[in-house]
């Protein structure tokens, strides 16, 4: 079990690498004390068995530079292989503003192939590489050093079984043509917009019962100085004020600190200093906030404009179309979608590029009354009407 400790080591592993048509990766690292991920570890493999061609690089060492595997990763000869890519990409691109081109997100391709919702990595070495996993350190702290030679044996697992796993599901999408659908789905995740947290619309991931603009003004103003202040000091947002504590502050509207001080769900040191301050000015600013410059939160549709039956009608087509295909229901519709097209909407991913060949011209259909389904046993059928 190689551990790479200089960028020297690492550029002659990467050009090794760079002689092969694949590559897998993988990370680890640590979020909870911290608003940007501590990335800790790298994982590498390139074709081979066992632990061969595949090493750890430390990333924790002083000197070390991981402009190498950003070369690699800019190889467009050498397809880069992750499970569950998301936040290991959002890790490298935070830190060097890159992507892995060409991209393959094992994940992915198995709900395309047919092995289920968001469907585990343990999963898939089970099945498709027929070994087992030592789970013992999945919880650890990736940033102590040394590493014990268990923590590298599970770390170092997630590279070399997937390179097994790569080269069974990259040859099940070629046999079925389906290699162009997992392209799609993977374009969000080479979306720098996927990964830039823009402070001023934070607001929107704080779940509120009131949506009056006023009130939502105020809410916008908290959400956008605690995460501007949680960036700037690279600590986590909850450690500046808790949702439930951001919600109370806009009821309230706290006017001096002597109000804060009155606070039931405000944290101590949030009660003084830069953030206390950081608050009071947020709720003045909400306060003033323009009525034509308030946030809006659109209206969901009225449930009477959602046919009912067409939306149990095209859950039964979902089902029917999921089973037969193999490909994961969750990734094709959900069931918001599924109401939003039963009560006219159009401008839904399921109705898109491939989900559009695999259930959406269907849902169309028999939304115009083109088709009809019948059910004989357990089997559903799709009767041509016009």
């Amino acid at each position: 079990m190689k551990t790479l400790t200089t960028t020297e080591e690492l550029a002659q592993f990467c050009k090794e690498a760079r002689q092969h048509p694949y590559v897998t990766i993988d990370t680890e690292f640590l979020r909870e004390r911290t608003y940007y991920s501590k990335l800790c570890l790298v994982q590498l493999a390139y074709p081979g068995e066992g632990d061969e061609n595949a090493v750890l690089v430390d990333p924790l060492v002083d000197g070390l530079s991981l402009e190498p595997l950003y070369e690699l990763f800019r190889d467009t000869n050498v397809v880069k292989v992750f499970h569950a890519a998301r936040q290991d990409l959002e890790i490298f691109f935070i830190e060097a503003g890159v992507f892995p081109d060409p991209l393959f997100d094992t994940q992915v391709a198995a709900m395309v192939c047919g092995f289920g919702e968001q469907v585990g990595y343990e999963t898939l070495v089970r099945k498709i590489a027929r070994q087992g996993l030592d789970k013992s350190s999945r919880f650890t702290d990736w940033s102590r050093r040394p590493l014990t030679d268990a923590q590298k044996k599970y770390a170092l697992g997630d590279v070399t079984h997937l390179r097994k796993i790569y080269e069974f599901l990259a040859e099940k999408l070629e046999e079925t043509g389906r290699a162009r659908w997992v392209k799609e789905e993977l374009t969000v995740l080479t979306s720098p917009e996927t990964y830039i947290l823009d402070p001023e619309d934070a607001w929107k991931r704080v779940k509120t019962r009131t949506t009056t603009p006023k009130f939502l003004a105020i809410v916008r103003e908290l959400a956008k100085f605690r995460e501007r202040l949680a960036q700037s000091r690279n600590i986590p947002r909850n450690r500046v004020y808790k949702d439930d504590a951001l919600i109370e502050l806009a009821s309230t509207k706290p006017q001096t600190p002597q109000d804060l001080g009155r606070s039931r769900l405000l944290l101590r040191e949030a009660r003084k200093g830069e953030i206390a301050e950081g608050i009071l000015a947020a709720i003045k600013a909400g306060i003033e906030c323009p009525p034509a410059d308030m946030p809006k939160v659109k209206k969901a549709k009225d449930s009477q404009q959602v046919n009912p039956a067409l939306a149990d009608l095209l859950r039964v087509l979902l089902k029917s179309k999921t089973e037969r295909s193999g490909v994961a229901s969750k990734l094709i519709a959900n069931a918001a979608e599924l109401d939003a097209i039963a009560s006219g909407e159009r401008d839904v991913p399921s109705l898109k590029g491939w989900r559009r060949e695999v259930f959406g011209e269907d849902a169309l259909r028999l939304c115009d009354g083109q088709i009809a389904l019948s059910a004989k046993g357990s089997n559903i059928k799709i009767i041509q009407l016009s």
